[in-house]
C-alpha cells in the first residue's frame, strides 16, 4: 500500500513537471531556457562579448546553458547536440569556422529548436537552418574607415599613399574590410594603396611588417596606415617611432575594433581613428532570443550598434569602455 502511494505521487511529481516544462527545456519558473555555445577565450574582445552574453542573459527571465568551445569546432558540435537532447528553447553560438554545420543544424531543425548566430556566419546550402544572425558588418567597417579617411583629407591633394595591414588571410573579417575600404577609396583618384600584407590580427606581426613597408617605401613614401584592427595598428606605431616618426602626425592612422588600447593611443596622439567593432551584443541578442521564442518574425540579420571615433572624443570616451 505505501509502495503504490508513492508511484502515485512520483507519477502526479512527473505530470506536474511536464505541465511547467516544454520539453525539458523551459524552466519550471517559465524562464526562456538558452543553450550558448561560444568560440572561446582567445582575446579580450572574446572575452568582453562572453560578459555581455553572460549578463544580459540571465536569471530569472533566462536559463542559460553555457558552453566554452575552446576554439574547435567538435566541441561546439558536442555542445548543440546536448542542448538538442536536453530540449532547449532556443541555441544561439559564435561558430569557431563557417563550414560543416549542415547536420547538427538540421538536428535542431527537426527538434523544432530555432537556431540564432552571433558574430560569425555559417556557410550552408539551407540559410532556414538558421533563423537570424547578429553580429558586425564587416564590409561596413571597412567603408567606415574608409569614410573616415576621405572626410579627413578634405581639401589635400593626392597622391595620398596608404599602406595596408590586412587580418590573417582567408578571414571573412580581413577579406570583407578591404572589400568595404577599397570601395570608397577607389571612387577618389587622390588614394593609392602601395603596399598590403597580412599582419595576422597581432601587434606583433603589425610591428613587423609595418618595419618593412617603412623600409620599402622610405620615411617620406607613405601617408597614411589603414590597419583592420587596431593590435596591429598599435604594434605598427611602434615601428613608426623607432623609424623617427610622428604617428598620427607623419602617417595617419585608421584602424579597426575599438579596443581600450586604441583609445590610449588616440589620447595620446598616435592613433586618428577606430572604426568600433561591438562585441557587447548581449542585450540586442537577448532581445533577438526574446522575439524568436515568442514566435515573432525577426531579421535574417541584425547588425551590432557601433560607432566611428577619432582622437578628439578619445579621452571622454576611454573611461567608458568595457573591452
Amino acid at each position: 500500500m505505501k509502495k503504490g502511494f508513492m508511484r502515485f505521487a512520483m507519477l502526479l511529481c512527473a505530470l506536474a513537471l511536464a505541465a511547467c516544462g516544454k520539453g525539458g527545456g523551459e524552466a519550471a519558473d517559465g524562464a526562456i531556457t538558452v543553450g550558448f555555445s561560444q568560440v572561446g577565450a582567445e582575446s579580450e574582445w572574446r572575452t568582453a562579448n562572453t560578459r555581455s552574453v553572460k549578463e544580459a542573459l540571465a536569471a530569472p527571465e533566462f536559463n542559460l546553458k553555457f558552453s566554452d568551445a575552446q576554439q574547435k569546432q567538435e566541441n561546439q558540435i558536442k555542445a548543440l547536440r546536448s542542448f538538442i537532447a536536453q530540449g532547449v528553447d532556443v541555441i544561439a553560438f559564435s561558430p569557431v569556422v563557417e563550414t560543416g554545420w549542415e547536420t547538427v543544424l538540421r538536428e535542431a531543425k527537426a527538434a523544432g529548436i530555432p537556431v540564432v548566430l552571433t558574430d560569425r556566419a555559417v556557410d550552408v546550402a539551407d540559410d532556414s537552418l538558421y533563423v537570424t544572425l547578429i553580429g558586425s558588418d564587416f564590409v561596413e567597417e571597412g567603408r567606415r574607415a574608409a569614410r573616415w579617411l576621405v572626410e579627413d583629407s578634405e581639401g589635400q591633394a593626392g597622391p595620398i599613399r596608404i599602406v595596408e595591414l590586412q587580418g590573417t588571410v582567408g578571414s571573412a573579417p580581413a577579406n570583407d574590410r578591404m572589400k568595404g575600404f577599397k570601395e570608397v577609396i577607389d571612387a577618389d583618384p587622390r588614394f593609392k594603396i602601395v603596399r598590403s600584407q597580412s599582419g595576422d590580427f597581432t601587434r606583433a606581426k603589425g610591428k613587423e611588417v609595418m618595419e618593412a613597408f617603412l623600409k620599402a617605401e622610405g620615411r617620406d613614401g607613405i601617408d597614411v596606415l589603414f590597419a583592420h584592427n587596431d593590435d596591429m595598428a598599435i604594434g605598427a606605431i611602434q615601428a613608426i617611432e623607432e623609424a623617427g616618426l610622428k604617428p598620427g602626425e607623419d602617417i595617419r592612422i585608421v584602424s579597426i575594433d575599438g579596443v581600450r588600447g586604441a583609445f590610449e593611443a588616440m589620447k595620446a596622439g598616435k592613433l586618428n581613428a577606430t572604426v568600433e567593432c561591438n562585441p557587447l551584443l548581449g542585450p540586442q541578442l537577448a532581445q533577438l532570443i526574446r522575439d524568436v521564442h515568442a514566435g515573432r518574425e525577426v531579421p535574417k540579420r541584425v547588425q551590432v550598434e557601433e560607432g566611428v571615433f577619432t582622437r578628439d572624443q578619445a579621452e571622454a570616451e576611454l573611461p567608458n569602455r568595457k573591452y
